[in-house]
């Protein structure tokens, strides 16, 4: 799942980075309110993290942008203010949570599997399957015809993507967009090497050598079932 903070303390940003990065998601950071805007306009999130006193574009200002172009996803609210009053504002333009600072980071972590549990539907949030091939999403659990597939996270991440997107070709400028952070991509040499390595394991277990089909000049998609 993809995450954007929006937060102009760079050391707090950098701890949520780090805090939600070892726990599989994947991070942008914007540092004022536009610059989040340019994000959400470009790509997909399944949730953001949002500062309330932020320059250009404030934290409520946004949320009630984000509303007002009917973007549903979930908008947990940090702040150093904590009367009543500017949490009902914050509620109110939009927001599904607010924490106010300073927090524990257990808890902000908490709060966030809460809202994307939420969001998801019991479908996707109970797995996902294509063929003999099923993966839950909550446990990083993945089987191919009942045979435990042990994968590495940001492997987990590419097969997850692509079975979600069934047989729509994903191109390695597409992957790198959407499983890694625009802060920190890599190079599409480095796509290539997960798929040639989730290959190789699906191979193992009995999954066919074409699974995985390469699109010349596209991308890849999975096999018709």
């Amino acid at each position: 799942m993809r995450i954007l903070v929006v937060e102009d303390d760079v050391q707090l940003a950098e701890m949520l980075v780090e805090a939600l990065t070892d726990r599989q998601y994947v991070v942008d950071v914007a540092q004022d309110g536009e610059e989040a805007w340019d994000f959400i306009k470009g790509l997909e999130y399944d949730l953001v993290v949002l500062d309330i006193t932020l320059p250009k574009l404030d934290g409520v200002s946004f949320c009630q942008r984000l509303r007002s172009h009917h973007h549903s996803l979930p908008v947990l609210m940090l702040t150093a203010r904590d009367t009543l009053a500017d949490k009902v504002t914050g509620l109110d333009a939009g927001a599904d949570d607010y924490m106010v600072k300073p927090f524990e980071m257990p808890e902000l972590m908490a709060r966030i599997r809460a809202l994307l549990r939420r969001n998801q539907s019991a479908t996707s949030f109970s797995g996902l399957s294509w063929g003999d091939l099923h993966l839950n999403s909550s446990t990083y659990e993945v089987t191919y015809a009942e045979q435990p597939l042990h994968l590495t996270p940001k492997e987990f991440a590419l097969l997850e993507l692509m079975v979600s997107s069934g047989r729509r070709v994903l191109s390695r400028t597409g992957i790198i967009e959407r499983i890694w952070s625009l802060n920190d991509p890599p190079s599409e040499e480095t796509v290539k090497s997960h798929i040639k390595s989730l290959r190789n394991k699906l191979r193992e277990i009995g999954a066919p050598d074409d699974f995985i089909e390469t699109v010349h000049g596209l991308g890849y998609r999975l096999k018709q079932i």
